[in-house]
């Protein structure tokens, strides 16, 4: 089915419709899919069309394309601009997806002017202006707090502002100051619940890979904004505000118990 959906979408975006059994399937797998209403999954659907007829997905580590990895990885990349639009998501075109964590050579140089060569495990990489690197095994566990999808689309938002450092191309209405005033603090107030976790052997709440820098601060950060939104909510409030700002949503509300059942 592949050739003739991501064909099809290509050549007729506004015609072509991700199946009905495809899409149910994937929703119904991801809560925090689930949680949209009707119209927002509808929505969310017109949007994922758009971006597989824009996008291109190729596969590395021989694993297999299927309608099932492009509509998965679609959907979910789309949430974050469910209300911003496609055009937050120009000037790159191709995902890679891997069949699981792969290795990226780094180059480090350090304050002698040394350079460090050295291999790092990932499961998803962001290129500015190049191509987005995403690990299907670990795009499959989205759901219970750690999405790779999210995580990298929110690094391509981060970057549409140039440098990757925790502030997104900000409309007008929200103040970058105060968005980075914001930002830090919450950072630093993460970083200091690190150490104290570590020092006590304890786990923190959020992925402790947040505290590497303010741009991962922000991925990780949005991935519980769609994942895990109460607990966002409850543990840096002010920061949740200003993701709910940014992204035009407010999935804490939207995930209540009264609001599911409807």
């Amino acid at each position: 089915m592949i050739g003739k959906l991501i064909g099809w979408l290509r050549k007729q975006p506004q015609a072509a419709e991700i199946p009905d059994s495809l899409w149910q399937e994937i929703v119904s797998a991801l809560p925090f899919l689930r949680a949209l209403d009707a119209d927002e999954q509808q929505r969310l659907r017109a949007l994922a069309q758009e971006f597989l007829a824009e996008k291109e997905f190729t596969v590395a580590g021989g694993l297999q394309l299927s309608d099932e990895i492009c509509v998965s990885i679609a959907a979910q990349g789309c949430l974050p601009i469910l209300e911003l639009g496609l055009d937050y998501f120009r000037g790159w075109v191709g995902i890679v997806v891997y069949p699981d964590e792969f290795v990226i050579p780094r180059s480090v140089e350090d304050e002698f002017g040394v350079v460090h060569e050295y291999q790092e495990l990932a499961s998803g990489e962001a290129w500015a202006g190049g191509p987005l690197l995403i690990s299907w095994r670990d795009a499959q566990m989205a759901g219970a707090g750690y999405n790779v999808v999210i995580h990298e689309f929110a690094h391509k938002l981060d970057m549409l502002s140039g440098e990757a450092n925790g502030v997104p191309a900000l409309p007008p209405e929200i103040s970058r100051a105060a968005w980075q005033q914001i930002l830090l603090a919450s950072y630093e107030d993460f970083c200091a619940q690190v150490d104290e976790a570590e020092a006590s052997a304890q786990d923190t709440v959020f992925d402790p890979y947040a505290a590497e820098n303010p741009s991962e601060f922000f991925a990780v950060m949005s991935e519980a904004f769609f994942e895990m939104p109460a607990a966002l909510r409850a543990q840096f409030p002010a920061f949740y505000e200003q993701l709910a700002a940014f992204y035009r949503q407010d999935p804490a509300a939207r995930m209540l118990p009264a609001n599911r059942l409807q």
